[in-house]
């Protein structure tokens, strides 16, 4: 494999209105907001990443302020002219940084890309390089969809058809106190055979655990993080007592996570967010212990622009990906995205991997010009 060395990098903050905006128990947005990183070799390749940061500090502490100070004043140094052999190289040159763990992926998201186009192959077989033998993608990530939180059961059963009309057969409503138990036993009524999951962002404590129990009769998939966003303990307390299996999802910041929640019984599932870990080799860690421990693993995600979804299918296109992953089809959150050709779902709920080389999308500069206007006309005293 060729080695590439990095020359220059261009952070373009971007701001894109969603389709619909997701309202979650963090709060709701009207835009996605974004720093894509344009990364060019020496050679003349060109590497796209995505920081999928919010606006406010709610699902990390990270925040698109954090990462618009970070990114050029501490990391981007460290890369600048340095030669890599391989993307997981890349951690290395930039531990002297600590944490920023969205700002650091995004990054390393980059060269990924140019990395993988330098070399001629598509980023799905660049994760499958550095992992053993057995692990050959299989060109699509079977997926499902994430549905906030909607002001009745009628419409958030009405938002359900709507997405199993288009071929999604995974659903997964998100919850809060006072909206879970009854919006699962609806939800079941109306629908008593679909694949459901519930996902509490880490609203409840562990004094909730005789409401939690009863979520065990609705026959779901998983709860996901119900507890502390830091929490691993208490989640061992908590998965003795449900017959539902516990996913966690904040909590898990690494492998070394990964493994402990595992070996302590803390959770069943794990989710994996490349954003909330770090970059893709990281991730590569977090995938190997969920395979030596054959713990189910799913590919969450940030409601990305088309950079980062395209480099997540790529790595959920993995086999030991075992359960559908929250990376929508482009129309589900964007009309238009920043790049081309869209995703689009199958009707056995699986989307393809991008064809060709890096990512294997288009990023088109007009529309990531036009999403760098709106957010500086949007959040100016964040420009």
């Amino acid at each position: 494999m060729k080695s590439i060395t990095i020359d220059t990098v261009a952070l373009h903050a971007i701001a894109l209105p969603f389709v619909e905006p997701l309202r979650t128990s963090f709060g709701e947005e009207p835009f996605k907001s974004a720093i894509l990183i344009e990364l060019k070799t020496t050679d003349g390749v060109t590497g796209w990443g995505e920081v999928s940061t919010e606006i406010h500090p709610g699902y990390s502490s990270e925040t698109m302020g954090t990462a618009a100070h970070v990114l050029p004043q501490f990391l981007l140094p460290l890369v600048i002219g340095q030669t890599v052999a391989s993307p997981t190289d890349v951690p290395a040159l930039i531990a002297s940084v600590r944490g920023h763990h969205m700002a650091k992926h995004g990054l390393e998201a980059a060269v990924w890309d140019a990395w993988a186009k330098a070399n001629g192959i598509g980023l799905a077989e660049a994760f499958a390089a550095h992992l053993p033998e057995g692990h050959t993608p299989k060109g699509y990530a079977t997926v499902g969809v994430s549905i906030g939180i909607k002001p009745s059961i009628e419409a958030t059963c009405a938002v359900i058809q709507k997405r199993l009309d288009q071929g999604y057969r995974r659903i997964k409503l998100k919850i809060e106190p006072g909206w879970d138990v009854e919006l699962a036993r609806g939800v079941r009524e109306r629908f008593p055979d679909i694949t459901l999951m519930l996902d509490a962002n880490s609203a409840y404590t562990l004094a909730d655990a005789d409401m939690l129990k009863q979520l065990d009769t609705f026959g779901l998939l998983m709860i996901e993080q119900p507890l502390a966003y830091d929490d691993i303990y208490e989640h061992r307390k908590l998965q003795p007592q449900l017959k539902t299996p516990i996913c966690l999802d904040e909590s898990i910041l690494s492998a070394d996570d990964a493994r402990m929640a595992l070996e302590l019984g803390a959770c069943r599932i794990i989710n994996l967010k490349p954003a909330r870990v770090g970059g893709y080799s990281e991730s590569l860690e977090i995938y190997k212990v969920c395979v030596d421990h054959d713990a189910p693993l799913w590919v969450g995600g940030m409601m990305e622009t088309g950079v980062g979804r395209a480099s997540n299918l790529a790595f959920a296109s993995l086999p030991g990906v075992t359960l559908p992953c929250d990376i929508s089809a482009t129309d589900r959150y964007f009309n238009p995205d920043v790049t081309e050709p869209p995703f689009v779902i199958r009707p056995d709920s699986t989307i393809p991997v991008a064809a060709g080389a890096g990512i294997g999308v288009e990023v088109l500069a007009e529309r990531v010009h036009a999403g760098e206007h709106l957010w500086q006309a949007q959040y100016p005293y964040l420009t």
